[in-house]
């Protein structure tokens, strides 16, 4: 159909409007075409302005617009009219914030797009679970709940369930941070396994703060444990502080409350972090800094 159309007639004004009206660069314009080039076949009067005018009316700013193209370029193949303009309003009927709203869209397009009546049953079992819809984890929520079948929901319960953790407690991690039962078995076992097997935290700890599970092991976790490790063994810290204190803060946080203020009493600290030198290199024997 794309190769029978009349290039100056249809091809080049929806190409125009990408790039003068959307605001695409040529580059980007050229990639997301070459992806989906069933955007050219799309009726520019009847829907790819449409959904343009739908998408600002809902982001507001352009640049938002176009990261939701690039990010999947199904966002402007979608039924917006009997999908995404329903599942917007339920969202506001709920009372969840534009803010929110404006980053389900923008990062999660194909959740915003999903048919309405699957929206709608994900929606109400997020709000029946516990969320809040004032709190962005509410639209996070719906995004894993659509994505979740009811096999791989109750595999990651019991993946979880071998650590300790009831059902109760898991629907609780779940509602702190929903992407922990998205994650594959390997990653939850090795890096539940580092963190009480090796770390000596409590299970009961990582349930308070399952964030830290979405975690890289080999970049994140292992580094800052084992420099906590060395100033635990050298006495420079007290051991009372959680896997969050330890683990979510940002790089430059934990490099100055962690490295920087004690590099004047071990030197090789920095070391440490970046994993140029094993713990024994410094006298360290980890089993005797566990963090219990």
């Amino acid at each position: 159909m794309l190769l029978l159309s009349d290039p100056g007639k249809t091809l080049l004004p929806k190409i125009e409007f990408f790039l003068s009206k959307v605001g695409v660069s040529s580059s980007d314009l050229t990639r997301i075409l070459t992806l989906s080039p069933l955007l050219l076949v799309r009726s520019l009067e009847n829907h790819l302005i449409p959904c343009y005018n739908f998408l600002k009316s809902v982001l507001v700013v352009d640049e938002k617009v176009i990261t939701t193209l690039k990010r999947s370029q199904l966002s402007f193949l979608f039924d917006v009219t009997n999908n995404m303009v329903p599942n917007i309003a339920l969202l506001r009927e709920f009372g969840v914030p534009e803010s929110a709203i404006s980053f389900l869209v923008t990062n999660f397009p194909g959740t915003a797009f999903i048919k309405h009546a699957k929206f709608v049953k994900a929606v109400h079992e997020v709000k029946e679970m516990g969320f809040d819809p004032l709190k962005l984890v509410f639209v996070l929520a719906i995004q894993v709940i659509l994505k979740m079948k009811k096999p791989m929901w109750e595999s990651k319960l019991e993946v979880y369930k071998r650590w300790g953790w009831s059902k109760d407690v898991a629907l609780l991690a779940f509602r702190r941070y929903p992407n922990c039962v998205l994650l594959s078995e390997e990653k939850i076992t090795k890096t539940m396994d580092f963190l009480v097997h090796k770390m000596g935290r409590p299970s009961a700890d990582i349930a308070k703060n399952p964030s830290v599970l979405g975690l890289s092991l080999e970049k994140r976790i292992i580094p800052r444990c084992s420099v906590v490790q060395v100033l635990l063994a050298k006495d420079l810290i007290k051991n009372k502080f959680s896997s969050a204190t330890l683990l979510l803060p940002s790089e430059k946080c934990f490099l100055e409350k962690f490295v920087i203020k004690f590099q004047a009493n071990v030197p090789q600290l920095l070391d440490v972090y970046q994993g140029k030198i094993d713990l024994l290199d410094v006298g360290i024997q980890s089993e005797k800094t566990r963090l219990s």
